[in-house]
């Protein structure tokens, strides 16, 4: 089964059929293994161990890396277990960026920022809502602890598809949410899941 980059899923058709791939579909999506900075990786994995008693499940982890440009694919989820990586674009916050340059110049806590707040996440349920099937997200850190009140969560938006970066050299900007591409929303519902650790920062 191949799918194509005209073929865009969203919502819980998306998510159904990425459960359905196995899973070395995303491991050979890329002509090599992706690389998270080392220093970040060590701060995630450190994060993580730090919170492991709020955090259930330690298999699979995200990992956003705001030191790139949002035309990079600068999102990446991590098998623990397996050292598979696969990496993503994603959107950050028209607050973090009010002159839309495709960098993240701050970060922001604060509510009607419309910023990306940086630090170490729970990933909640999924709901659908506003933007579709969409992934709630709790912050544990005092530089994200307004994620829940900003309604700050995982969803796929138009403008962060690859076609943005092919249009404009950069993708467009959330309100504070990690937005993905459709395809690749669809692997964050399934394999990040809830329950585990999303990491936001610079390196």
């Amino acid at each position: 089964m191949t799918i194509s980059r005209r073929t865009l899923l969203t919502g819980g058709a998306a998510a159904a059929a990425m459960a359905a791939l196995p899973q070395k579909v995303f491991a050979s999506a890329l002509p090599h293994q992706p690389r998270i900075d080392p220093r970040l990786k060590a701060r995630a994995l450190l994060a993580l161990a730090a919170r492991r008693s709020r955090i259930p499940h330690a298999d699979v982890i995200g990992i956003a890396d705001f030191t790139r440009p949002s035309r990079d694919p600068r999102f990446y989820i991590l098998d623990i277990r397996s050292g598979m990586i696969t990496q993503h674009l994603v959107a950050h916050g028209r607050g973090s960026d009010p002159a839309h340059s495709g960098w993240l110049e701050r970060f922001s806590n604060e509510v009607g920022s419309e910023a990306t707040s940086n630090g170490a996440y729970l990933t909640g349920d999924a709901y659908f809502g506003k933007y579709g099937h969409s992934l709630r997200l709790y912050g544990l850190d005092h530089t994200n602890s307004n994620a829940k009140t900003r309604a700050i969560v995982v969803h796929s938006a138009w403008y962060a598809e690859p076609q943005m970066v092919h249009d404009h050299g950069k993708l467009g900007r959330s309100e504070g949410c990690f937005a993905l591409p459709g395809i690749s929303h669809a692997e964050a519902m399934t394999r990040l899941g809830s329950g585990r650790l999303l990491y936001a920062e610079r390196a």
